[in-house]
């Protein structure tokens, strides 16, 4: 089957798109308004851009009625925002978040979940995240303001915050950690069924 993007619904591409581009690690962003207000969300359009410095990106989409994730204006107002990697144990307090509230409506107090001082940030980070980002925006590039339209929002990582008992010589034990992934629609994974593929060397005769 061939699919011509313009000549298909962009509800229909949203669907294609989240169908193919999987399983997606799950960005779970803490922020702060220019008014103080906590934000909590996820957000399974995320990476790793660079590790020196370390880079990380999420990408909010607009609404439906075109109106901007709550994430993407707190992370322009203040600069910064921080990344929880989200474990199975609290996957359901993590989707607890993922309605749309209103501005004003702070998300830990929904959830449920815990809020801490970041170490150089204003947002607090997730106490049940093994693994937390501080980060420090570096750039917002728009790539659609129409609705189901996205944006990169870029940071730099200026602290990380692990639980040693994930930890091993700057390794993270999966296996601890248990990061769930997103899938199409309603579907999450989990991330215990791996297996191991070695990087083959180049042969000398092909250098």
């Amino acid at each position: 089957m061939n699919i011509d993007p313009q000549a298909t619904r962009p509800f229909d591409i949203y669907k294609l798109l989240v169908g193919c581009v999987l399983p997606r690690p799950i960005a779970f962003v803490s922020s702060v308004s220019k008014e103080g207000i906590v934000n909590l969300a996820p957000f399974s359009f995320f990476t790793v851009i660079s590790a020196n410095p370390p880079v990380v990106c999420f990408s909010p989409m607009i609404n439906l009625d075109g109106r901007r994730k709550d994430s993407i204006n707190n992370a322009e107002h203040t600069g910064e925002f921080v990344v929880n990697i989200v474990s199975e144990d609290f996957v359901r307090e993590m989707n607890e978040t993922s309605a749309d509230y209103p501005p004003e409506v702070d998300e830990f107090m929904v959830s449920g979940l815990t809020a801490v001082k970041s170490d150089l940030v204003q947002p607090p980070r997730v106490k049940e995240s093994r693994v937390s980002m501080e980060c420090k925006l570096r750039e917002i590039v728009e790539v659609s303001t129409a609705p189901l339209g996205g944006s990169l929002v870029i940071g730099e990582v200026v602290r990380f915050h692990v639980a040693e008992e994930c930890f091993d010589d700057f390794r993270i034990d999966p296996d601890v950690l248990r990061a769930v992934g997103r899938m199409g629609g309603s579907t999450y994974t989990r991330t215990t069924d791996r297996f191991e593929l070695q990087r083959p060397a180049v042969p000398k005769s092909a250098r």
